[in-house]
């Protein structure tokens, strides 16, 4: 009965330290993942950030078109009118590029942050556990990719937008300087559709962002 008992004790004994090791393990995370899960988290917001200043200025370039025709019928100097639009579509044109900038180094944390999680979830012995993180890991990264895709589309698309108004400017300071006044408005009625729309595919890419890492990725 002594023995049968000690028997029961060893067997629990040894349970209990099995289980306290796979706990230990799978609490225990390489210290690359928290880095880039925070690195990833941070570009997010910084690209929302640089989208909304993007956005600012852009709607400014457009008003500023918008009254260039009557700032020009009453300018004293044609010349300085045009260059403080110019000076303007270039500020435009730099937030731009800070926002390409920004998506580059949002697309490179998702990579970083996807492969740790990849190289964690392949050290891990438990072959069920390791497949079905894989496939998880795999269908996410997917369905992100498509994110990371439509919001690349849509930050070049306002590359085109800034070609689109230099057009307007150049051939209205032609037209100025043959004694004509051209007509834009059909040219900035399209590019304030196109701005509408590429700001409604960046905030759907960044709320898709904020969801990957709020629903999923913050509790990987």
């Amino acid at each position: 009965m002594i023995k049968s008992l000690n028997l029961s004790a060893i067997s629990t004994l040894v349970l209990c330290t099995l289980v306290s090791v796979l706990m230990i393990q799978c609490q225990r995370s390489p210290e690359k993942l928290p880095k880039f899960k925070k690195e990833f988290k941070a570009s997010i917001a910084k690209f929302e950030q640089q989208k909304e200043k993007t956005d600012d200025k852009i709607e400014e370039g457009v008003v500023e078109l918008t009254g260039i025709e009557k700032a020009i019928a009453d300018a004293k100097n044609v010349d300085k009118e045009f260059n403080k639009v110019y000076g303007n579509w270039n500020r435009v044109n730099n937030n731009v590029e800070a926002l390409y900038r920004d998506y580059e180094k949002l697309k490179n944390d998702a990579d970083n942050l996807f492969g740790a999680m990849t190289e964690q979830t392949a050290s891990i012995n438990d072959a069920t556990s390791r497949t079905q993180l894989m496939s998880a890991i795999n269908k996410i990264k997917g369905d992100y990719n498509i994110n990371l895709n439509r919001t690349e589309k849509a930050v070049s698309k306002l590359r085109g937008l800034h070609d689109e108004a230099l057009d307007i400017i150049k051939g209205l300071e032609v037209a100025v300087a043959l004694g004509q006044i051209s007509e834009i408005n059909s040219g900035l009625q399209g590019i304030e559709s196109k701005v509408a729309d590429i700001m409604s595919d960046l905030n759907q890419s960044i709320a898709e962002s904020k969801s990957l890492y709020d629903d999923k990725i913050g509790n990987f």
